[in-house]
């Protein structure tokens, strides 16, 4: 067996003496380059920014009584919140009266304002009265 097929001859350099290849070099990416950071910022970046600034505002428009879910997954009625505390206090069985402090960070979303409009609809019972 001959090695003598794995040498092979490299090509000459283009006549124009630049030395660069038939890509055009760095200039030649340069517009790909801006192109692709353009589409990553509208798809990634600014959206995720946006979506940062409602939660914090959510976070911050916090008050007695609303509804919310935790990062953990539990669900809680907020009982007290103290203006700049970074932690805020969850009914999480009003019957029981558990309640236990988390951060305000760990609030995931809320479910229900206190002041909205529509109330929950009270049970009714099936029974008949005889």
């Amino acid at each position: 067996m001959d090695l003598l097929f794995f040498v092979q001859d490299s090509p000459a350099p283009p006549a124009g003496g630049s030395g660069q290849g038939p890509g055009g070099g760095f200039l030649g990416m340069l517009p790909m380059l801006a192109m692709m950071f353009l589409v990553m910022y509208f798809l990634v970046m600014r959206p995720q920014s946006k979506q940062r600034k409602e939660r914090d505002e959510m976070i911050k428009n916090l008050k007695k009584n609303d509804k919310v879910l935790t990062n953990a997954g539990i669900y809680g009625i907020v009982k007290q919140v103290n203006g700049d505390d970074p932690d805020l206090t969850l009914c999480i069985d009003e019957r029981k009266d558990v309640c236990i402090k988390v951060s305000k960070q760990s609030i995931a979303s809320l479910v229900k304002a206190s002041g909205s409009a529509d109330a929950e609809p009270k049970p009714e019972t099936t029974e008949k009265k005889s």
